[in-house]
């Protein structure tokens, strides 16, 4: 069995992480709409912190395997993955299938990205 190169499966994982770090700085807050936004604000950037340290060397490692655009394409599939999760698990929300059909329409994007 072949080893994936690092440039390949490195930069999906840290895209991954970073993503998940994100997802709670942005909608993390939204289950605790008594607090103040002030205090929503420090919290989320505390939060984005390490989105960044996981973020800029994804795309440092990647580039040179993936191109720019494809490694945003990885980063917005990514993030759609996580925010379906984290939507229904943590905020409690349903997702109906207009939601679905979006989703499969971006990612039928991604694919064309990754033509050659």
């Amino acid at each position: 069995m072949s080893q994936w190169p690092t440039a390949v499966w490195l930069p999906i994982l840290l895209l991954l992480g970073s993503n998940v770090f994100m997802t709670f700085a942005w909608y993390g807050h939204l289950k605790f709409k008594t607090t103040t936004l002030a205090s929503a604000i420090v919290v989320s950037w505390l939060i984005a912190l390490p989105e960044y340290l996981l973020q800029v060397p994804a795309n440092r490692l990647g580039h040179g395997h993936y191109s720019a655009a494809q490694l945003k394409t990885i980063q917005e599939v990514i993030t759609l993955s996580v925010f379906c999760v984290f939507s229904v698990t943590y905020l409690g929300e349903s997702l109906r299938w207009n939601h679905f059909v979006a989703f499969a329409l971006i990612a039928l994007a991604a694919y064309f990205m990754f033509l050659e």
